[in-house]
């Protein structure tokens, strides 16, 4: 009797304590009508979660609300019918130090914040949506007058916009369970200086309202030990990208991206389907990404981009059974990228110098922004549809090293090039061309198959008529 009667007691605390560990916003004061200001209310939730440990939960509706920060102990739920939709107005979004696009700076909160906790969790087949055009808007009025004065690297930092999720120097953090995320007025999902991170199941819808600039789907950024899956990604810049810093700021802060699993995810619009990039100070180490589709509007399948102040590296990067469908160029690895934005020269006269530009311009040693690629697995590649196989350069000083290519099955227009590289190798290769590729260093590669390759300089003369992808921006 004293056996059951014990059992009957822990029954009914552990179900005390399941109804205890639910959190209702609407309890808080929130609104579901898609008008009221609802971020005290949500933060409220959270906050009493935090206390307890718990589960912060919604009514069905759409809740307007600023930037929300989850705690340690708790999971932000959002089920299906529940809309966060982000306020269009910049100042709820307050500033916190953080890095944005490579560099250490106050930045606006995104809409939703893991920032600086551990074990918390966003989760559901609900809707985060960012309604970001207003920030896109404001990006190119910025952009426009920066240009003409010689300020377009600067345009980036200055105009201040919302990252819809940010996983900021946290631990043990879980975000998915069929999320939907959409129209974020910035980068979507940042994972930033953070450990164990697993990504699984979100669908980033970025392009429902027109083609935003910057709005990168996810974003591994100087981060180790992240998983991310079950990914379908629709957005107007990087799809799935690693980035690890950028010039000086970058090189002094010197954290690499290690340790990261990306799978079984799709690429339906984007700049490419897997970026390293441009940020490269801090370096990658230890990197897989397979059972990747990438298909409809990508330029590019699988994207190298440094500058010539980056720095960096890439060591063990393994890339493997991705398939690409009318993908216009199969591989790019460019250590030259985007030139007007990659280098920060202030321009003489101009006094009125923000902090941040300060650090942009602050000089890197030659030898010290060269990045350094080696060591690099790509097989079991399918591409149908190519204009180009390959455009790569590295730097003559500093060539891209040891990359292994095997079971390459490719169909393309033109070969391309393959420019300043050391120790390439080829095996089980079918290049299906309508015009070779041009080898700058014939004694660099082994195993090219002779009917598919011309081995000796040959500089590619692009189309006048077609600006580049940067040049573009996709507007």
């Amino acid at each position: 009797m004293l056996i059951r009667i014990l059992a009957a007691m822990l029954l009914a605390t552990a179900m005390a304590g399941a109804a205890a560990a639910n959190f209702n916003a609407t309890a808080y004061g929130a609104r579901p009508d898609g008008k009221t200001m609802n971020t005290k209310a949500i933060q409220a939730a959270i906050d009493a979660a935090a206390r307890d440990g718990g589960t912060v939960t919604f009514t069905a509706g759409t809740y307007l609300t600023g930037s929300i920060f989850v705690k340690s102990g708790v999971t932000l739920r959002l089920d299906k019918g529940v809309t966060l939709l982000g306020s269009q107005d910049i100042g709820d979004y307050p500033l916190r130090p953080t890095r944005i696009a490579g560099i250490e700076m106050k930045w606006p909160a995104a809409l939703v914040n893991i920032y600086r906790q551990q074990d918390a969790a966003i989760e559901g087949e609900g809707t985060i949506d960012g309604d970001g055009k207003v920030f896109w808007d404001s990006y190119w009025t910025l952009r426009k007058a920066y240009e003409p004065r010689g300020l377009r690297w600067a345009s980036d930092y200055d105009a201040h916009r919302p990252r819809l999720i940010q996983v900021f120097d946290s631990s043990r953090v879980k975000v998915g369970g069929g999320l939907l995320l959409r129209r974020s007025g910035f980068w979507t999902l940042h994972i930033c200086y953070s450990t164990d991170v697993t990504v699984d199941g979100v669908v980033i819808r970025n392009n429902s309202d027109g083609l935003g600039p910057s709005t990168d789907g996810i974003d591994i950024d100087s981060s180790r030990k992240v998983l991310v899956q079950h990914a379908d990604i629709d957005v107007n810049d990087d799809a799935l990208c690693l980035k690890a810093g950028r010039d000086a700021d970058g090189l002094r802060v010197a954290r690499p991206t290690e340790d990261v699993v990306i799978r079984d995810s799709i690429v339906r619009s984007a700049a490419a389907g897997i970026t390293f990039g441009s940020e490269t100070s801090g370096g990658f180490r230890n990197i897989e990404a397979y059972r990747i589709t990438v298909e409809g509007k990508v330029p590019v399948g699988i994207l190298f981009k440094s500058a010539h102040t980056r720095g960096g590296f890439g060591d063990n990067l393994r890339l493997h059974d991705i398939t690409m469908k009318g993908i216009p160029v199969v591989l790019r690895i460019t250590m030259n990228w985007n030139p007007s934005y990659s280098y920060a020269r202030i321009p003489a006269g101009v006094t009125d110098v923000p902090p941040v530009w300060k650090v942009l311009a602050t000089p890197v040693p030659v030898e010290q922004g060269r990045a350094r690629f080696r060591n690099v697995r790509i097989w079991n590649i399918k591409a149908t549809g190519a204009t180009r196989a390959f455009e790569v350069d590295g730097f003559k000083e500093a060539p891209l090293q040891r990359f292994s290519l095997k079971n390459l099955d490719i169909e393309a227009r033109e070969g391309g090039y393959l420019h300043d590289i050391e120790d390439w190798r080829f095996e089980d290769t079918r290049l299906v061309l309508g015009t070779p590729v041009a080898l700058e260093d014939a004694g660099a590669v082994n195993g090219l198959p002779p009917a598919s390759f011309v081995v000796r300089p040959r500089p590619f003369k692009e189309d006048p008529s077609k600006k580049s992808y940067e040049e573009q921006d996709k507007s």
